[in-house]
């Protein structure tokens, strides 16, 4: 064999795979053409989230500072609020010990000797109507009933005159009496 049969079947066994390869590189090539239109859209759709994405950083920002600013002034107030009730804690402290200390000079200085006479009460007069009250609920221990006991103005309700006929209440107390039964 001569030497240019010899290169030239050499350079055919080298062809060969070039042709392969480059049929393969060819397919591939047609479908990236083919979804050249898709990734132009995704693409665009990339750019517009970015366009909106630094949009929007400085509303963020600007939302930021505005939280922060109110934050701010809502610490400052609590701090004052919370130096003024300090003080007042402070204060209502060193009354309640000076009011402390005034209770027990005056229970000292009160305290009964042997021979001296202590303070009562006056006797006040009972309110009107409590004889009632007393007598329903003595009526109702006695009949074991289990509604709640009657209160005064049950009492003052349930008979308007006393037994006698005559009516110690004052124009003011009867005149309340009868609104509060118009309202029942």
């Amino acid at each position: 064999m001569s030497p240019t049969v010899l290169l030239d079947v050499l350079i055919v066994a080298l062809l060969v795979p070039t042709i392969i390869y480059a049929v393969i590189l060819n397919r591939r090539l047609d479908v990236l053409r083919r979804n050249r239109d898709e990734l132009g859209k995704m693409i665009a759709a990339f750019n517009e989230a970015t366009v909106r994405a630094e949009a929007g950083i400085p509303k963020m920002k600007r939302a930021m500072e505005e939280v922060g600013e109110t934050l701010r002034e809502s610490m400052e107030k609590a701090q004052s609020l919370r130096d003024d009730l300090a003080f007042m804690t402070e204060r209502a402290d060193s009354m309640a010990n000076r009011l402390e200390g005034h209770l027990r000079e005056a229970r000292s200085a009160i305290k009964p000797s042997a021979g001296v006479e202590t303070f009562s009460q006056p006797d006040l007069p009972e309110p009107l109507g409590m004889d009632k009250v007393r007598a329903i609920g003595e009526g109702a221990r006695v009949v074991g009933g289990i509604a709640p006991g009657p209160t005064l103005l049950s009492a003052l309700l349930a008979e308007e005159n006393d037994p006698d006929g005559r009516d110690q209440r004052s124009v003011a107390e009867r005149q309340l009496l009868r609104a509060i039964q118009a309202s029942r």
